[in-house]
């Protein structure tokens, strides 16, 4: 988990057989969706501003579905040799 202020909750009761990791502060490398949503605030939001949330909603599916057609730019911006390691080689 990351340690964003937005996703911890006080009310939370963890169940005991569930322990979190944190990620450290400041590193992408670890957490490789944070490109994805970079990518698609760079180019489907960029200097826009929407007349509502459902303006909103639609461009991100515009969004979504354009790096949905391109498997290979999503796995530029997310491969990491280390992920590839873990998850290949156990």
């Amino acid at each position: 988990m990351d340690q964003a202020g937005w996703h911890s909750s006080r009310d939370l009761e963890m169940p005991p057989n569930i322990e979190p990791v944190y990620l450290p502060p400041h590193s992408p490398e670890l957490n490789p969706q944070e490109q994805v949503w970079d990518e698609l605030r760079e180019k489907f939001f960029g200097n826009m501003v929407f007349r509502s949330i459902d303006a909103v909603m639609d461009r991100l599916v515009e969004g979504l579905r354009c790096m949905e057609s391109s498997p290979l730019a999503v796995a530029s911006l997310t491969q990491r040799d280390w992920m590839y390691y873990t998850v290949f080689h156990l």
